[in-house]
């Protein structure tokens, strides 16, 4: 009896230690992982903003692609069934 007692309080003792210790440790991991996420965005973001303004001047005027004369939008989507309101 005495050594099913022991291991509960063994199981408290340890629930109880890593809950606080967990609650103590929460700030300073999310302050790593914010810290972490916004240097990956400064990084993605941050490079392609400095790339676009030194490549174009304000006012031009860019054409990415050109769309291919032979692909027309000849495709078929469906049959338009007309809706009536059933009361």
């Amino acid at each position: 009896m005495m050594t099913f007692l022991k291991t509960i309080l063994i199981v408290l003792l340890v629930y109880f230690g890593v809950k606080f210790l967990f609650r103590l440790a929460t700030p300073y991991l999310m302050r790593y992982i914010s810290k972490k996420a916004g240097q990956q965005f400064e990084q993605f973001f941050g490079n392609n903003a400095n790339i676009n303004t030194q490549r174009e001047k304000e006012g031009s005027i860019t054409i990415d692609k050109n769309p291919s004369p032979n692909s027309r939008n000849s495709k078929k989507v469906g049959e338009y069934v007309d809706f009536e309101e059933v009361e």
